[in-house]
């Protein structure tokens, strides 16, 4: 197998998660009153599993140059 083989299947891995995290009954597990160090627990969960889709797209492209 190929590295850009590999890449590519490890990004279509990443995108699949992030529909898994952005789309399904998972997050509204998060929509609840209550709060967290002051922010809701719903925009927390997004921007923080949006910022760990990021830094893992990061490092599979920063391994894919090796």
């Amino acid at each position: 197998m190929t590295r850009a083989t590999l890449v590519r299947q490890r990004l279509l891995t990443l995108f699949l998660a992030g529909l898994l995290l952005f789309f399904s009954p998972l997050a509204l597990q998060f929509e609840t009153p209550g709060r967290w160090l002051g922010v809701p627990p719903l925009p927390l969960y997004l921007f923080t599993a949006w910022a760990a889709l990021i830094a893992l797209a990061a490092w599979i492209l920063s391994r894919s140059g090796d």
